[in-house]
């Protein structure tokens, strides 16, 4: 008999304790597979829609050319897997600075853990990704002034609503550039948010960014048996023709899936 629920990992870490999860959801009477920091969830295999769509949306505002892309947060590994699947994508570098998460999913732990680690284009980096933008360090260890085509950051709840105090800056005007000079001309800067568009973050991605977008991505919600709503706050580079739908004023993106 399958059973109904297991803890398939855990570890203490030093933002807290970190847990996978797999359980059977009565509501659908599916496999849910969640991640969970001390008694708050982090994430869930029910809800991907968003994350998805933040690497579809990010990679579509690019040219149709070879692209670099890195992701920050790998978690159940949804957005690395959607930006594998673009062919024009040749080398991924996924940041996690929790190493637990990365473990599992090279213990094969997550369903289709083998498609991210696998792949060739893939190189999975233990790191902090604000500590490694805010100190110069980079995100290629080979080459720490490596330029990319897409940045995707899917961390923290929102930017108001972050993990750790230390990764605030980010949302900053300051934070903002820094991760712009890392972004090779007409290069796409994507961000998950579990929060409504805010008006003061698209201002200041607007001031970094030649465009700047908030894209409300909806999905349905089993367990309200309504429909859910995030956000994919989109931000293009000058000089290069990577500002498509980001240059728009924001839009709903309704959902391809479904809430998985």
């Amino acid at each position: 008999m399958h059973p109904r629920f297991a803890e398939l990992g855990w570890a203490s870490t030093r933002i807290g304790e970190v847990s996978l999860r797999r359980r059977l959801e009565p509501t659908t009477n599916t496999e849910v597979y969640e991640v969970k920091l001390g008694d708050e969830y982090l994430m869930s295999s029910m809800f991907t829609v968003a994350e998805e769509e933040l690497a579809r949306l990010a990679l579509a505002a690019l040219p149709n050319i070879p692209c670099d892309v890195v992701v920050g947060g790998l978690g159940l590994g949804y957005t690395a897997r959607t930006v594998l699947a673009d062919d024009r994508v040749r080398s991924l570098i996924v940041v996690e600075a929790l190493a637990p998460v990365i473990d599992w999913h090279r213990r094969e732990l997550l369903p289709d853990a083998r498609t991210l680690t696998s792949d060739p284009r893939t190189t999975l980096l233990e790191g902090d990704f604000f500590g490694l933008l805010r100190d110069g360090t980079g995100f290629d260890t080979a080459t720490p002034d490596r330029r990319f085509d897409a940045i995707l950051v899917d961390i923290d709840h929102s930017p108001v609503n972050v993990l750790d105090p230390a990764h605030a800056d980010l949302y900053t005007p300051a934070g903002l550039d820094r991760l712009g000079d890392r972004l090779r001309p007409g290069g796409v800067f994507g961000l998950w948010s579990d929060d409504v568009p805010e008006e003061t973050f698209l201002s200041m991605l607007r001031q970094s960014f030649a465009t700047a977008a908030a894209h409300v991505v909806t999905f349905a919600n089993p367990l309200t048996t309504g429909r859910s709503a995030n956000t994919v706050y989109l931000a293009s580079k000058a000089g290069g023709p990577g500002s498509g739908p980001a240059a728009s004023g924001g839009d709903t993106v309704p959902s391809r899936r479904g809430a998985a």
